[in-house]
This record gives C-alpha cells, sequence and structure tokens, in this order.
C-alpha cells in the first residue's frame, strides 16, 4: 500500500480546528467561522495596548448602555462599529488583509470556509468589523 503525501496538505492544528467548522457548516450548524478567520488573520495586526484598552473601554461602556454588555457581539452593531472606527488605520486593515491572504492555502478544500475566507478577503471594511468584535469579546470573556 502506497501512502500518498502532498506537499501542499496543510496538516497545522489550524487546519484541523477549520476543518471541523467546515464540517459542522456542511451539516448545517450555524457558525460563526469569521470570529476564527479573524482570529488566525489577526495575529500580526499592531494595536498599541494603551490605545487598545482604551477604545474597548469606550465599546463596553457603549454596550452597557444599550443594556446587557454580555449579550452576543454583532460586527454591525453600535459597539463594534465603534471600536472599529477607533482602531482602523490603513497598515492595520493592511496587515489583517494579509493574514487573511496566508489562510488561502490552510482552508483550501473547505469549501464552506473558503467562500467565507473569500467574503472577507472582498469586502475589508466587513473583515475589519469582524476584527474589532473579536477584540471587544476578549475584553468581555476576561471580566
Amino acid at each position: 500500500m502506497a501512502v500518498v503525501c502532498s506537499a501542499d496538505m496543510d496538516d497545522s492544528p489550524e487546519r484541523a480546528f477549520l476543518g471541523q467548522l467546515e464540517e459542522r457548516l456542511r451539516d448545517g450548524d450555524q457558525v460563526e467561522v469569521e470570529v476564527s478567520l479573524v482570529l488566525l488573520a489577526g495575529r500580526g495586526v499592531d494595536i498599541d495596548q494603551t490605545e487598545l484598552k482604551g477604545a474597548r473601554r469606550r465599546a463596553v461602556e457603549l454596550l452597557a448602555a444599550g443594556g446587557d454588555p454580555r449579550r452576543e457581539l454583532d460586527p454591525e452593531g453600535r459597539a463594534v462599529t465603534a471600536l472599529a472606527e477607533d482602531l482602523d488605520l490603513p497598515e492595520r486593515r493592511a496587515a489583517l488583509r494579509s493574514g487573511l491572504e496566508t489562510l488561502r492555502t490552510t482552508v483550501d478544500g473547505l469549501a464552506h470556509v473558503s467562500a467565507r475566507l473569500q467574503r472577507l478577503v472582498d469586502d475589508d471594511a466587513l473583515a475589519w468589523r469582524w476584527f474589532a468584535c473579536t477584540l471587544l469579546g476578549e475584553i468581555l470573556v476576561e471580566d
């Protein structure tokens, strides 16, 4: 029996995780794959911690003013869009886009995940809001 091994195969933990999400999507589950994609892609986005802390604080205040600050985050919601605007710089968006582009090989062959990735690549404003959503979610989980 011959074992075929492709040099292009991605055996990373990220690929395995995204593969599990692909299976869930294929089964009809509602999965916000965008969160995972921008978390992975955003590792190269440089944001000063002092600036991030202040922007997050303002976003949490907006959440609290709207009711329960622990409610599910929406990339189109007021707090997330405010955080996205506070942190938006061309070089940060470029870093996120670059990170998203590098994920193409990781998601190759995962039809549903690849389609979601393509949507983020095609709409950098949407990708940036999803990234802001993850940044806000991180602070809410910590509290």
